[in-house]
């Protein structure tokens, strides 16, 4: 690992000057993605700003009825918090899903957001990659390709984004709450993930130097019946095959309101509106849960080893609606 400047930040506003100042500059949250990645030399920063002590650390109910929670919120806070628990559910499951106990108890909301893809090509710095180095290629298109991505994805890039908390996010429309050079901003996290384009080194519409401060969620009646299921190649902690945050609500049988995100099958925290749009209004029925799911998986795009997330994602979305269905029944 090179030698890097450590400096522990006093103040939000104090921070970002730091990183104006040192545009090669990260934020430290937790560290569990950025210090992994500075040990394998794909992350080279040459001043690391604490933030871990900013007053960023609470959990708020708002006004209206939704939260707003700080980057600096621990997982294992967020997911063991009563309001996220009660009015959120499927965030609290997602988190409890994303890690090991000692890893939600470093791994910060802010820090989350920003983890990088754990594409093994993108791991390894004797392999190009377009995302680590742009323009050396995508050898994963090509090569192992068993979890990358089946929407979204184009010719230079099919990693997929890991976090499980951000699918949840993604479903209950969740802005991002930033501090800029110039003040306090706000981003929608449906803008906030950049499509990969021909530049999928570029990950986010997070400006230079700027620091997240913090997520807000809307209230969302719906989100109170909302679970996150995910599919792994084994019980303990790891990535997602895919990966799906919902929330549904029925009333004589017809779906009232209903939240779809799916994980692990795009660069980005896949929102699926198609899906939503399909079933709204319609009936709670397994065949039409069904064809919404293939409404939005008509445009998925296999590759040689992933075909398999196709059915995966269908028959999550059937069995967690379908499951539901039946709780909003009794």
């Amino acid at each position: 690992m090179r030698e890097f400047g450590y400096q522990r930040a006093t103040g939000v506003p104090e921070a970002v000057a730091l990183l104006e100042d040192n545009p090669e500059g990260r934020f430290l949250g937790g560290g569990t993605n950025l210090v992994d990645l500075m040990k394998i030399g794909v992350e080279k920063p040459d001043l690391l700003v604490d933030v871990r002590g900013l007053p960023l650390n609470r959990i708020e109910v708002t006004a209206g009825g939704g939260l707003t929670i700080g980057a600096t919120v621990t997982n294992s806070d967020l997911a063991a918090d009563p309001e996220v628990r009660r009015r959120y559910p499927a965030l609290s499951q997602a988190v409890l899903a994303g890690a090991s106990g000692q890893l939600r108890n470093m791994a910060t909301v802010g820090g989350n957001l920003l983890q990088r893809t754990r594409c093994g090509y993108f791991g390894d710095t004797s392999q190009p990659c377009n995302k680590r180095e742009p323009g050396s290629g995508c050898p994963a298109h090509t090569g192992e390709n068993h979890n990358h991505a089946i929407l979204g994805w184009t010719e230079h890039c099919v990693a997929t984004h890991p976090s499980d908390m951000g699918v949840a996010l993604a479903a209950f429309d969740a802005v991002v709450l930033l501090w800029t050079a110039d003040g306090p901003a706000e981003l929608p996290l449906s803008e906030f993930y950049l499509p990969v384009g021909d530049t999928p080194d570029r990950e986010t519409a997070l400006p230079p130097g700027a620091l997240i401060t913090g997520v807000t969620l809307p209230a969302a009646p719906v989100a109170a019946r909302s679970r996150y299921r995910k599919v792994r190649e084994r019980a303990s902690y790891a990535f997602a095959n895919g990966s799906i945050a919902a929330a549904l609500e029925v009333e004589d049988g017809v779906v009232g309101d209903v939240r779809l995100a799916f994980g692990a099958v795009a660069s980005r925290p896949w929102r699926a509106r198609t899906a939503e749009r399909a079933l709204t209004g319609g009936p709670a029925t397994a065949e039409a849960f069904t064809a919404a799911a293939d409404a939005e998986l008509a445009a998925a795009r296999p590759l040689a080893h992933n075909a398999y997330k196709v059915a995966l994602i269908r028959n999550l979305v059937v069995a967690t609606l379908t499951e539901l269905t039946e709780e909003a029944a009794r």
